[in-house]
């Protein structure tokens, strides 16, 4: 995906892919239910975020796809769908732009510490 640009009054503003993948990050980890995000493969520190979310172009918004660790015992649908919600309105607050899709994966329940 490249970089989305707003035209506002006052000029341009272009927001980085890298930029949607933190603000997805951030909100999914504060998410009750979430212990953490899960990568695609093994990376380091903070790169973690990044690798464990993809931002593409979809239907004329934006498409979000990530995965999540959730806390063993809690109904993974209902962790997943308040994901999905709270990563969509924070996205289109905070951007301004339209969000198409959210796509979480579970890929990992574990006790919490």
């Amino acid at each position: 995906m490249d970089a989305r640009t707003l035209e506002t009054p006052l000029g341009r503003i272009t927001i980085s892919p890298n930029v949607i993948a933190q603000i997805v990050a951030r909100t999914a980890e504060e998410c009750y239910g979430v212990v953490g995000l899960s990568s695609k493969g093994p990376v380091l520190g903070r790169l973690r975020s990044r690798q464990a979310v993809s931002v593409d172009d979809r239907d004329g918004g934006i498409g979000v796809e990530l995965g999540v660790v959730v806390e063993y015992g809690l109904n993974l649908a209902e962790v997943a769908a308040t994901v999905r919600s709270r990563v969509t309105y924070e996205l289109e607050r905070l951007t301004r732009l339209e969000v198409a899709a959210v796509d979480v994966t579970i890929k990992d329940v574990r006790a919490s510490a």
